[in-house]
């Protein structure tokens, strides 16, 4: 897929999560962000297409106005995984100290994708 194409599948994506997530129920936006699952992934090695789609997700959302933070890129790259047949995890985790933070992240197969944060943060909840 091409770079044109693939920016605007991310873009078309984040505009559904952006419609998913209107009603502040997240369980429900990770259930819609795996509606529509592929055939199973047949391109190669499913974690190196996961990483390469999280990158796009990221770079593409950076220019985005709106809500791009890390729960709206695990939905949008979810979705995208899910298309692909390639299954994901969406985690949140929480960072107690020092100063209170959370941070959602996508992992395939219990590997993290999108960014490193995921170390500093002890898991919550996996959706």
């Amino acid at each position: 897929m091409g770079r044109i194409a693939l920016a605007v599948e991310v873009i078309v994506t984040y505009l559904r999560v952006t419609w998913w997530r209107r009603g502040g129920d997240i369980q429900a936006a990770a259930a819609a962000a795996r509606t529509g699952f592929g055939a199973p992934w047949s391109g190669g090695d499913p974690y190196e297409e996961s990483v390469r789609l999280g990158f796009a997700v990221t770079r593409v959302l950076r220019l985005m106005p709106g809500d791009s933070r890390c729960l709206s890129r695990s939905l949008v790259l979810t979705a995208m995984l899910a298309r692909r047949g390639i299954r994901s995890a969406i985690v949140i985790g929480v960072r107690p100290a020092p100063g209170f933070g959370s941070h959602a992240w996508v992992e395939h197969s219990g590997r993290p994708l999108l960014d490193a944060g995921p170390r500093e943060y002890r898991r919550l909840v996996e959706l």
